[in-house]
């Protein structure tokens, strides 16, 4: 009995089961409709304009121009004249051909990009002729517009997509745009918005007769959101005015805040350049330059030994720890400091006798190679807990690690610790005089001109710091970040030892240039070592000149470091261009007219361009 309705009952299910898939396709979803109406259904993308950014005060950074796509849907091409149409383009007959070619390969009935980027002029022209070439469309679109030349590495740019993006993101299609460093990559997603989609019907000569039922299976574009950034325009602008001509980088931060007021990497570039046509010729030109490095951010990957302003931090550590207390007092009396073979010249005459105050401002080397040296032997305990103290110390205070600030690229820096030393002199192989050098913020020490105005605000603000950050607020308000404070390791009463110390450093230290009239001003100044392997010799050129500083001492609003490369001393050059910024934040314009001469118009071309030979090993300020 089963095995007479077993045939027929199967027969019967799988007949039940087509049917209910044909009614499924064919009647209840509505995407299968539109695959099978393929031939006769065009979809176009709707773009939305991408978003403008501005600076803290609403000045505009970054808009947007109007351009010209020249698009085709490849089945739709017919048999033309590529030469004749290449010349009313602007382009090359092998760069039409090959656009075709990979339009085609992308899919032969969705448009393409063929030639983009056309200005209003040619638009005009090939307006008149394109009814010659069935497939080819027109359709309008924007690129990038700088009101003002600027923040280039900051800012970032805009390019076409390559597979990789597509592969990693497929909202992207062949031709689209995506932004490529700094807050272009960094807010891509806010700056894009999310393109639309539009369906048209097509008669059976490929024309468009009209909107695919009335718009039903359209999709509305998402409008991209504005960006209002950290940053002072004006601000902005003087930096890169100051460092014309010369190598290094500014950030100035907002203590209370976090707020960067300022990323100045020299040199840089227009980005008016990385737009249009040419944009990757211009492209493979600055990428090409290794000397000036003009794509490379040095205020946030460039590292460099921080030098005497890190005599600071351990005065700091130093405090905390108990070595030494503010009126510890140690005898220049030679004018150097020499242990186990390490010779450390002084600026302080022989027989000086300082405390913490004077030797900040007197910048004493042989003071700080003490002190370091009591931080590590920490009176006769384990080295190696000593040196790991004084790691985690410097580690609250950002170094050795990422920020965790809003731009894509940046470094570590580094911070030696005792599995360091262990690894390269063996256990029991190294004592504080053999590294000796981080006294003074040389040595194994690496840092970055963010992390150097970072732990400058630290201690503007006694002892915490707020993650740096370049937004400030989107269009919408539908970001809500809250940004991370972070407490340093020291105690808020030692801070106000140090602070007076690098008062005393401009009142009547290394930095009496850096004195602005009402305005209490604290820094340190740096001379900082930098060598070179020339044909494999470790060569010294000439020493980088940096400046910390913030303003106004007890109420601060501004913290800055700045990094001139090969600008000799600390007074040289960064000093004067950070006073002038301070100067020119604070009160709004400069008064100091003979100074910001000078510096606007002092050059280091010659500088970079000489052949050096190397120098005496000597450890400056």
């Amino acid at each position: 009995m089963i095995r007479r309705f077993f045939l027929p009952a199967v027969t019967l299910l799988t007949a039940v089961v087509f049917i209910g898939r044909l009614i499924s396709l064919q009647l209840l979803n509505s995407s299968y409709k539109l695959l099978s109406d393929g031939n006769a259904v065009i979809e176009n993308s709707i773009y939305p304009e991408r978003g403008y950014i501005y600076d803290r005060n609403q000045k505009l950074l970054v808009s947007n121009q109007p351009v010209y796509d020249l698009m085709a849907i490849p089945e739709n091409i017919a048999v033309f004249d590529t030469l004749e149409f290449s010349k009313i383009l602007g382009a090359s007959k092998a760069e039409l051909k090959e656009k075709i070619k990979l339009a085609r390969t992308f899919s032969v009935k969705l448009p393409s990009i063929i030639v983009g980027k056309i200005s209003r002029e040619r638009n005009a022209v090939i307006q008149e002729k394109i009814w010659k070439y069935p497939g080819f469309f027109l359709q309008k679109n924007s690129v990038r517009n700088y009101p003002i030349s600027l923040a280039s590495n900051l800012l970032g740019y805009v390019s076409e997509v390559t597979k990789n993006d597509m592969k990693k993101d497929n909202y992207y299609h062949l031709g689209e745009l995506i932004g490529r460093q700094g807050i272009e990559e960094y807010y891509e997603h806010f700056l894009r918005g999310k393109k639309g989609k539009k369906f048209y019907q097509k008669d059976r000569f490929n024309r468009i007769i009209g909107s695919y039922e009335d718009g039903k299976y359209d999709v509305p574009m998402e409008g991209a959101q504005n960006l209002y950034l950290t940053i002072d325009r004006e601000l902005q602008q003087y930096g890169e005015e100051l460092f014309q001509n010369k190598r290094g980088g500014i950030v100035a931060i907002e203590p209370k805040t976090g707020e960067v007021l300022s990323l100045v990497s020299a040199p840089s570039y227009d980005p008016s350049i990385l737009i249009g046509r040419k944009r990757s010729e211009n492209y493979r030109k600055l990428a090409l330059d290794t000397l000036a490095k003009p794509l490379f951010d040095r205020s946030l990957q460039a590292q460099y030994a921080p030098g005497s302003p890190f005599k600071s931090l351990n005065a700091l550590i130093a405090l905390q720890e108990g070595v030494i207390d503010k009126e510890t007092s140690f005898s220049c009396q030679k004018g150097h400091f020499y242990a186990r073979g390490m010779f450390m010249g002084c600026h302080c005459r022989p027989g000086t006798n300082n405390n913490l105050r004077s030797a900040i401002y007197r910048s004493c080397n042989t003071y700080f190679a003490n002190v370091y040296r009591r931080i590590v032997d920490r009176a006769g305990e384990n080295i190696e807990d000593g040196m790991n103290i004084w790691n985690e110390h410097l580690k609250s205070f950002g170094l050795g690690n990422y920020l965790g600030y809003d731009l894509p690229v940046g470094k570590k820096g580094f911070v030696p610790d005792a599995d360091y030393y262990n690894h390269w002199y063996k256990k029991g192989g190294w004592k504080s005089a053999t590294v000796v050098s981080n006294a003074i913020g040389q040595g194994e020490l690496l840092t970055t001109p963010i992390q150097m105005a970072n732990f400058t605000a630290a201690i503007a603000n006694r002892g915490y710091f707020i993650q740096p950050h370049f937004l400030k607020a989107i269009s919408t308000d539908s970001l809500k970040k809250v940004y991370e404070k972070k407490e340093t390791s020291i105690d808020s009463i030692h801070f106000e030892t140090v602070i007076d110390g690098m008062y005393q450093v401009v009142e009547r230290g290394t930095a009496r240039i850096a004195q602005i009239k009402g305005i209490e001003v604290c820094g340190k100044t740096g001379t900082v070592e930098n060598f070179m392997k020339i044909e494999g010799v470790k060569t010294q050129m000439t020493d980088h000149s940096i400046f910390i500083a913030f303003a106004p001492k007890d109420d601060p609003k501004i913290a800055i470091a700045v990094y001139v490369e090969n600008g000799y001393w600390g007074a040289r050059w960064a000093a004067p261009i950070a006073s002038l910024m301070i100067e020119k934040h604070l009160t709004g314009n400069v008064k100091r007219k003979w100074l910001e001469d000078r510096m606007l118009n002092g050059s280091l071309i010659a500088e970079y361009e000489k052949p050096y030979s190397g120098k005496p090993f000597v450890i400056n300020e």
